[in-house]
Protein backbone atom coordinates (compact mmCIF):
# COMPACT_ATOMS: atom_id res chain seq x y z
CA UNK A 1 0.00 0.00 0.00
CA UNK A 2 2.62 2.46 -1.13
CA UNK A 3 1.92 6.11 -0.38
CA UNK A 4 -0.52 5.53 2.49
CA UNK A 5 0.47 7.08 5.81
CA UNK A 6 -2.39 7.26 8.31
CA UNK A 7 -0.15 8.95 10.88
CA UNK A 8 0.44 11.96 8.64
CA UNK A 9 -2.24 14.28 9.99
CA UNK A 10 -2.11 16.51 6.93
CA UNK A 11 -3.93 13.70 5.12
CA UNK A 12 -6.89 14.34 7.46
CA UNK A 13 -6.81 18.15 7.36
CA UNK A 14 -9.75 18.37 4.92
CA UNK A 15 -11.86 15.63 6.51
CA UNK A 16 -11.65 11.87 6.56
CA UNK A 17 -9.77 10.44 3.53
CA UNK A 18 -12.46 8.07 2.30
CA UNK A 19 -10.64 7.42 -0.99
CA UNK A 20 -7.73 5.84 0.91
CA UNK A 21 -10.01 3.53 2.88
CA UNK A 22 -12.05 2.54 -0.16
CA UNK A 23 -8.79 1.24 -1.60
CA UNK A 24 -7.88 -0.51 1.66
CA UNK A 25 -11.25 -2.26 1.91
CA UNK A 26 -10.82 -3.47 -1.65
CA UNK A 27 -7.15 -4.45 -1.64
CA UNK A 28 -6.02 -4.97 1.97
CA UNK A 29 -8.88 -4.92 4.51
CA UNK A 30 -6.55 -6.02 7.32
CA UNK A 31 -3.25 -4.32 6.55
CA UNK A 32 -0.06 -3.88 8.55
CA UNK A 33 0.83 -0.20 8.48
CA UNK A 34 4.62 0.14 8.55
CA UNK A 35 6.18 2.90 10.66
CA UNK A 36 6.87 6.21 8.94
CA UNK A 37 8.58 9.40 10.14
CA UNK A 38 5.15 10.47 11.52
CA UNK A 39 4.40 7.27 13.46
CA UNK A 40 4.71 7.54 17.27
CA UNK A 41 7.35 5.24 18.70
CA UNK A 42 8.47 4.13 15.25
CA UNK A 43 6.20 1.07 15.51
CA UNK A 44 3.76 -0.24 12.92
CA UNK A 45 0.17 -1.27 13.56
CA UNK A 46 -2.71 -3.16 11.95
CA UNK A 47 -5.40 -1.23 10.08
CA UNK A 48 -8.83 -2.90 10.01
CA UNK A 49 -11.10 -1.19 7.48
CA UNK A 50 -13.90 -3.63 6.60
CA UNK A 51 -17.18 -3.75 8.55
CA UNK A 52 -17.16 -7.50 9.29
CA UNK A 53 -13.58 -7.48 10.57
CA UNK A 54 -14.13 -4.37 12.70
CA UNK A 55 -17.18 -5.98 14.31
CA UNK A 56 -15.32 -9.26 14.86
CA UNK A 57 -12.47 -7.55 16.70
CA UNK A 58 -14.73 -5.20 18.68
CA UNK A 59 -16.82 -8.19 19.78
CA UNK A 60 -13.79 -10.04 21.20
CA UNK A 61 -12.54 -7.94 24.10
CA UNK A 62 -10.63 -10.89 25.54
CA UNK A 63 -8.37 -10.96 22.47
CA UNK A 64 -8.39 -7.26 21.58
CA UNK A 65 -7.85 -5.27 24.77
CA UNK A 66 -8.59 -1.59 25.37
CA UNK A 67 -5.77 -1.59 27.91
CA UNK A 68 -2.68 -3.52 26.78
CA UNK A 69 -1.35 -6.88 25.70
CA UNK A 70 1.82 -8.90 25.48
CA UNK A 71 4.77 -7.34 27.29
CA UNK A 72 3.76 -3.73 26.71
CA UNK A 73 4.24 -1.31 29.58
CA UNK A 74 1.50 0.92 28.17
CA UNK A 75 -1.34 0.78 25.71
CA UNK A 76 -4.77 2.35 25.37
CA UNK A 77 -7.00 3.31 22.47
CA UNK A 78 -4.69 5.71 20.59
CA UNK A 79 -2.04 4.63 18.11
CA UNK A 80 0.65 5.83 20.52
CA UNK A 81 1.13 3.94 23.79
CA UNK A 82 -0.14 5.77 26.87
CA UNK A 83 1.13 4.95 30.38
CA UNK A 84 -0.56 2.25 32.44
CA UNK A 85 -1.90 3.38 35.80
CA UNK A 86 -2.46 6.95 34.64
CA UNK A 87 -4.55 6.69 31.45
CA UNK A 88 -4.50 2.98 30.65
CA UNK A 89 -6.66 1.04 33.08
CA UNK A 90 -7.96 4.28 34.62
CA UNK A 91 -9.85 6.05 31.81
CA UNK A 92 -13.21 4.36 31.23
CA UNK A 93 -12.57 3.93 27.50
CA UNK A 94 -9.09 2.51 28.16
CA UNK A 95 -10.26 -0.01 30.74
CA UNK A 96 -11.16 -3.68 30.32
CA UNK A 97 -13.87 -5.64 32.07
CA UNK A 98 -14.75 -6.37 34.78
CA UNK A 99 -13.74 -2.97 36.22
CA UNK A 100 -14.87 -1.17 33.07
CA UNK A 101 -18.41 -2.50 33.45
CA UNK A 102 -18.47 -1.78 37.19
CA UNK A 103 -17.48 1.86 36.70
CA UNK A 104 -19.72 2.26 33.66
CA UNK A 105 -22.72 0.93 35.60
CA UNK A 106 -22.44 3.81 38.09
CA UNK A 107 -23.07 6.31 35.28
CA UNK A 108 -25.70 4.56 33.16
CA UNK A 109 -28.71 5.70 35.19
CA UNK A 110 -28.12 9.35 34.31
CA UNK A 111 -28.19 8.65 30.56
CA UNK A 112 -30.87 5.97 30.46
CA UNK A 113 -33.84 6.53 28.13
CA UNK A 114 -36.10 7.13 31.14
CA UNK A 115 -33.78 9.73 32.71
CA UNK A 116 -33.25 11.54 29.42
CA UNK A 117 -36.98 11.58 28.63
CA UNK A 118 -37.41 13.67 31.78
CA UNK A 119 -34.71 16.04 30.52
CA UNK A 120 -35.96 16.32 26.93
CA UNK A 121 -38.21 19.36 27.33
CA UNK A 122 -35.43 21.34 28.99
CA UNK A 123 -33.02 20.42 26.18
CA UNK A 124 -35.66 21.29 23.55
CA UNK A 125 -36.08 24.74 25.11
CA UNK A 126 -32.32 25.20 25.06
CA UNK A 127 -32.07 24.06 21.41
CA UNK A 128 -34.78 26.51 20.33
CA UNK A 129 -33.06 29.41 22.11
CA UNK A 130 -29.72 28.54 20.50
CA UNK A 131 -31.20 28.38 17.00
CA UNK A 132 -33.33 31.51 17.50
CA UNK A 133 -30.21 33.48 18.47
CA UNK A 134 -28.35 32.33 15.35
CA UNK A 135 -31.30 33.12 13.06
CA UNK A 136 -31.67 36.59 14.60
CA UNK A 137 -28.05 37.37 13.72
CA UNK A 138 -28.45 36.04 10.17
CA UNK A 139 -24.87 34.76 10.08
CA UNK A 140 -23.02 32.51 12.48
CA UNK A 141 -20.19 30.08 12.95
CA UNK A 142 -22.52 27.10 13.08
CA UNK A 143 -20.01 24.83 14.81
CA UNK A 144 -19.31 27.25 17.66
CA UNK A 145 -22.64 29.07 17.96
CA UNK A 146 -25.09 26.20 17.41
CA UNK A 147 -23.65 22.69 17.03
CA UNK A 148 -21.40 22.92 20.10
CA UNK A 149 -23.85 24.75 22.34
CA UNK A 150 -26.52 22.15 23.08
CA UNK A 151 -24.05 19.30 23.81
CA UNK A 152 -22.03 21.66 26.01
CA UNK A 153 -25.07 22.80 27.94
CA UNK A 154 -26.30 19.22 28.27
CA UNK A 155 -23.00 17.78 29.54
CA UNK A 156 -22.63 20.66 32.01
CA UNK A 157 -26.15 19.91 33.26
CA UNK A 158 -25.46 16.17 33.56
CA UNK A 159 -22.13 16.58 35.35
CA UNK A 160 -23.31 19.31 37.67
CA UNK A 161 -20.96 21.92 36.19
CA UNK A 162 -22.08 25.60 36.32
CA UNK A 163 -23.28 26.69 32.88
CA UNK A 164 -21.10 29.79 33.17
CA UNK A 165 -18.01 27.55 33.05
CA UNK A 166 -18.95 25.57 29.96
CA UNK A 167 -16.97 27.65 27.45
CA UNK A 168 -13.78 27.34 29.49
CA UNK A 169 -14.23 23.58 29.46
CA UNK A 170 -14.94 23.72 25.71
CA UNK A 171 -11.68 25.57 25.07
CA UNK A 172 -9.64 23.19 27.21
CA UNK A 173 -11.16 20.10 25.58
CA UNK A 174 -10.50 21.51 22.11
CA UNK A 175 -6.86 22.15 22.94
CA UNK A 176 -6.33 18.58 24.11
CA UNK A 177 -8.10 16.99 21.12
CA UNK A 178 -6.92 19.21 18.28
CA UNK A 179 -3.55 18.55 16.63
CA UNK A 180 -3.26 22.04 15.19
CA UNK A 181 0.48 22.80 15.18
CA UNK A 182 1.57 19.40 16.54
CA UNK A 183 1.85 15.79 15.45
CA UNK A 184 0.91 12.44 16.98
CA UNK A 185 2.64 11.77 20.27
CA UNK A 186 3.59 15.43 20.72
CA UNK A 187 2.34 17.78 23.43
CA UNK A 188 2.85 21.50 22.96
CA UNK A 189 2.57 24.26 25.55
CA UNK A 190 -1.05 25.02 24.63
CA UNK A 191 -2.07 21.40 25.14
CA UNK A 192 -0.09 21.09 28.37
CA UNK A 193 -1.68 24.24 29.80
CA UNK A 194 -5.19 23.07 28.86
CA UNK A 195 -4.62 19.66 30.46
CA UNK A 196 -3.36 21.28 33.66
CA UNK A 197 -6.31 23.71 33.80
CA UNK A 198 -8.86 20.93 33.28
CA UNK A 199 -7.21 18.75 35.94
CA UNK A 200 -7.23 21.62 38.42
CA UNK A 201 -10.89 22.43 37.71
CA UNK A 202 -11.88 18.76 37.92
CA UNK A 203 -9.99 18.21 41.17
CA UNK A 204 -11.80 21.12 42.87
CA UNK A 205 -15.21 20.06 41.49
CA UNK A 206 -14.73 16.43 42.58
CA UNK A 207 -13.71 17.48 46.09
CA UNK A 208 -16.86 19.62 46.37
CA UNK A 209 -19.11 16.79 45.17
CA UNK A 210 -17.52 14.30 47.52
CA UNK A 211 -18.44 16.65 50.39
CA UNK A 212 -21.87 17.64 49.06
CA UNK A 213 -23.22 15.40 46.28
CA UNK A 214 -25.80 16.72 43.86
CA UNK A 215 -28.37 15.15 41.57
CA UNK A 216 -25.93 14.61 38.71
CA UNK A 217 -23.93 11.88 36.99
CA UNK A 218 -20.57 12.84 38.50
CA UNK A 219 -21.98 12.68 42.04
CA UNK A 220 -23.48 9.27 41.29
CA UNK A 221 -20.09 7.97 40.17
CA UNK A 222 -18.22 9.52 43.09
CA UNK A 223 -20.57 8.04 45.68
CA UNK A 224 -21.02 4.67 43.99
CA UNK A 225 -19.33 1.49 45.12
CA UNK A 226 -17.07 -0.81 43.10
CA UNK A 227 -15.79 -4.20 44.16
CA UNK A 228 -12.00 -4.38 43.81
CA UNK A 229 -10.00 -7.45 42.70
CA UNK A 230 -9.03 -8.17 46.33
CA UNK A 231 -12.70 -8.32 47.33
CA UNK A 232 -12.79 -4.96 49.08
CA UNK A 233 -15.39 -2.40 48.04
CA UNK A 234 -15.30 1.37 47.77
CA UNK A 235 -15.84 4.37 45.53
CA UNK A 236 -13.76 4.97 42.40
CA UNK A 237 -10.32 6.37 43.10
CA UNK A 238 -9.68 10.11 42.83
CA UNK A 239 -7.73 9.54 39.60
CA UNK A 240 -10.53 7.41 38.11
CA UNK A 241 -13.05 10.12 39.00
CA UNK A 242 -10.87 12.86 37.51
CA UNK A 243 -10.30 10.87 34.32
CA UNK A 244 -14.04 10.18 34.09
CA UNK A 245 -14.76 13.91 34.35
CA UNK A 246 -12.19 14.77 31.66
CA UNK A 247 -13.51 12.03 29.35
CA UNK A 248 -17.14 13.11 29.68
CA UNK A 249 -16.34 16.79 29.04
CA UNK A 250 -14.51 15.86 25.84
CA UNK A 251 -16.59 12.93 24.59
CA UNK A 252 -19.89 14.41 25.75
CA UNK A 253 -19.46 17.51 23.63
CA UNK A 254 -16.94 16.80 20.85
CA UNK A 255 -18.51 13.89 18.99
CA UNK A 256 -22.08 15.18 19.02
CA UNK A 257 -21.23 18.73 17.97
CA UNK A 258 -19.33 17.37 14.98
CA UNK A 259 -22.18 15.03 14.05
CA UNK A 260 -24.56 18.00 14.10
CA UNK A 261 -22.23 20.21 12.05
CA UNK A 262 -21.25 17.56 9.49
CA UNK A 263 -24.89 16.47 9.30
CA UNK A 264 -26.13 19.98 8.54
CA UNK A 265 -23.37 20.41 5.95
CA UNK A 266 -24.62 17.22 4.29
CA UNK A 267 -28.20 18.54 4.31
CA UNK A 268 -27.04 21.81 2.72
CA UNK A 269 -25.13 19.90 0.04
CA UNK A 270 -28.13 17.59 -0.54
CA UNK A 271 -31.03 20.04 -0.80
CA UNK A 272 -33.52 17.33 -1.70
CA UNK A 273 -32.80 15.61 1.63
CA UNK A 274 -33.45 18.87 3.51
CA UNK A 275 -36.75 19.37 1.65
CA UNK A 276 -37.74 15.72 2.17
CA UNK A 277 -37.11 15.97 5.89
CA UNK A 278 -38.95 19.31 6.16
CA UNK A 279 -42.03 17.85 4.42
CA UNK A 280 -42.00 14.58 6.30
CA UNK A 281 -40.98 14.85 10.00
CA UNK A 282 -41.53 11.09 10.37
CA UNK A 283 -38.17 10.70 8.61
CA UNK A 284 -36.34 12.27 11.56
CA UNK A 285 -35.25 8.98 13.22
CA UNK A 286 -33.74 7.60 10.01
CA UNK A 287 -32.19 11.00 9.22
CA UNK A 288 -30.44 11.05 12.60
CA UNK A 289 -29.03 7.57 11.98
CA UNK A 290 -27.80 8.59 8.53
CA UNK A 291 -26.13 11.67 9.97
CA UNK A 292 -24.36 9.49 12.52
CA UNK A 293 -23.18 7.11 9.79
CA UNK A 294 -22.19 9.91 7.45
CA UNK A 295 -20.27 11.92 10.05
CA UNK A 296 -18.59 8.99 11.85
CA UNK A 297 -16.86 11.46 14.12
CA UNK A 298 -14.73 8.89 15.97
CA UNK A 299 -12.51 7.74 13.14
CA UNK A 300 -10.80 4.83 14.90
CA UNK A 301 -10.10 3.14 18.20
CA UNK A 302 -7.07 1.04 18.90
CA UNK A 303 -6.97 -2.32 20.60
CA UNK A 304 -3.96 -4.45 21.62
CA UNK A 305 -3.80 -8.19 20.93
CA UNK A 306 -3.55 -10.19 24.16
CA UNK A 307 -2.82 -13.43 22.27
CA UNK A 308 -2.17 -14.64 18.76
CA UNK A 309 -5.21 -14.40 16.50
CA UNK A 310 -6.29 -14.47 12.87
CA UNK A 311 -8.33 -11.56 11.58
CA UNK A 312 -9.41 -11.18 7.97
CA UNK A 313 -6.97 -13.90 7.01
CA UNK A 314 -4.00 -12.13 8.61
CA UNK A 315 -2.06 -13.46 11.61
CA UNK A 316 -1.99 -11.00 14.50
CA UNK A 317 0.82 -11.44 17.03
CA UNK A 318 0.52 -11.03 20.79
CA UNK A 319 1.08 -7.40 21.69
CA UNK A 320 0.35 -6.03 18.22
CA UNK A 321 -1.51 -2.74 17.91
CA UNK A 322 -4.81 -3.18 16.05
CA UNK A 323 -6.74 -0.09 14.90
CA UNK A 324 -10.47 -0.40 14.15
CA UNK A 325 -11.57 2.25 11.64
CA UNK A 326 -15.26 2.91 12.29
CA UNK A 327 -15.43 5.60 9.60
CA UNK A 328 -14.33 3.12 6.97
CA UNK A 329 -16.69 0.40 8.19
CA UNK A 330 -19.55 2.89 7.85
CA UNK A 331 -18.80 3.21 4.12
CA UNK A 332 -18.40 -0.53 3.51
CA UNK A 333 -20.03 -1.30 0.17
CA UNK A 334 -20.94 -4.83 1.25
CA UNK A 335 -23.11 -3.51 4.12
CA UNK A 336 -24.41 -0.13 2.93
CA UNK A 337 -25.78 0.03 -0.62
CA UNK A 338 -24.42 3.11 -2.40
CA UNK A 339 -22.52 4.13 0.77
CA UNK A 340 -21.42 7.54 -0.53
CA UNK A 341 -25.01 8.65 -1.03
CA UNK A 342 -26.47 10.66 1.85
CA UNK A 343 -29.92 9.13 2.27
CA UNK A 344 -32.23 10.25 5.08
CA UNK A 345 -34.49 7.31 4.23
CA UNK A 346 -31.74 4.68 4.55
CA UNK A 347 -33.00 1.50 6.17
CA UNK A 348 -31.59 -0.64 7.60
CA UNK A 349 -28.67 1.42 8.86
CA UNK A 350 -26.45 -0.74 11.05
CA UNK A 351 -23.75 1.90 11.41
CA UNK A 352 -20.94 1.72 13.95
CA UNK A 353 -20.79 5.41 14.86
CA UNK A 354 -21.17 4.50 18.54
CA UNK A 355 -18.72 1.63 18.37
CA UNK A 356 -19.60 -1.99 19.05
CA UNK A 357 -19.30 -4.46 21.89
CA UNK A 358 -18.63 -3.72 25.54
CA UNK A 359 -17.41 -0.18 24.82
CA UNK A 360 -20.55 0.88 22.94
CA UNK A 361 -20.97 4.62 23.56
CA UNK A 362 -22.43 5.41 26.98
CA UNK A 363 -24.09 8.56 25.65
CA UNK A 364 -25.72 7.15 22.50
CA UNK A 365 -29.30 7.95 23.57
CA UNK A 366 -28.32 11.49 24.55
CA UNK A 367 -26.42 12.10 21.30
CA UNK A 368 -29.40 10.98 19.21
CA UNK A 369 -31.69 13.27 21.18
CA UNK A 370 -29.40 16.29 20.83
CA UNK A 371 -29.03 15.83 17.07
CA UNK A 372 -32.81 15.47 16.70
CA UNK A 373 -33.63 18.52 18.83
CA UNK A 374 -31.24 20.81 16.95
CA UNK A 375 -32.52 19.56 13.59
CA UNK A 376 -36.14 20.04 14.63
CA UNK A 377 -35.43 23.60 15.74
CA UNK A 378 -33.62 24.36 12.48
CA UNK A 379 -36.35 22.89 10.28
CA UNK A 380 -39.06 24.84 12.11
CA UNK A 381 -37.22 28.18 12.04
CA UNK A 382 -34.87 28.24 9.05
CA UNK A 383 -36.11 28.70 5.50
CA UNK A 384 -32.68 28.64 3.90
CA UNK A 385 -29.08 28.19 5.04
CA UNK A 386 -25.94 28.50 2.97
CA UNK A 387 -22.24 28.07 3.61
CA UNK A 388 -20.82 31.60 3.86
CA UNK A 389 -17.07 30.94 3.88
CA UNK A 390 -14.39 28.24 3.97
CA UNK A 391 -15.18 25.17 6.07
CA UNK A 392 -12.26 24.52 8.42
CA UNK A 393 -11.75 20.91 9.46
CA UNK A 394 -9.96 19.61 12.54
CA UNK A 395 -6.52 18.19 11.75
CA UNK A 396 -6.81 14.79 13.42
CA UNK A 397 -6.89 11.12 12.45
CA UNK A 398 -8.73 10.23 15.68
CA UNK A 399 -11.67 12.66 15.59
CA UNK A 400 -13.30 13.77 12.36
CA UNK A 401 -14.61 17.22 13.03
CA UNK A 402 -15.12 20.79 11.95
CA UNK A 403 -13.39 23.72 13.62
CA UNK A 404 -15.40 26.46 11.90
CA UNK A 405 -18.51 26.37 9.69
CA UNK A 406 -19.63 29.89 8.63
CA UNK A 407 -23.30 29.98 7.64
CA UNK A 408 -25.87 32.50 6.43
CA UNK A 409 -29.34 31.76 7.77
CA UNK A 410 -32.71 33.06 6.60
CA UNK A 411 -35.58 32.54 9.03
CA UNK A 412 -39.06 31.38 8.10
CA UNK A 413 -41.66 34.15 7.82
Amino acid sequence: MRGIDLTDLDRFAAGFPHDVFTRLRREAPVWFHPPTPHTPGGEGFWVVSRYADVVAAASDAATYSSERGGTRAGGGTLIEDLPAGFAVGVLLNMMDDPRHQKLRRLATGAVSPRALAALEQELRTRAIAIVDAAVARGRCDFLVDVAAELPLQAVARLLGVPQADRHRLFAWANATLDYDGRDLGEIDERTRAAQAAMFEYGTILIAEKRRAPGDDMLSAVLHGTITNPDGSAGPPSDLEALMFFNLLIAAGSETTRNSIAIGLLALIEHRDAWKDLARNPALMPSAVEEILRWASTTAYNRRTATREAVLGGERIATGDKVTLWWSSANRDETVFPDPFRFDVRRHPNRHLAFGHGNHFCLGAVLARMEIRLVLEALLERVERCEVAGPVEWVRSNKHTGIRHLPLALAGRR
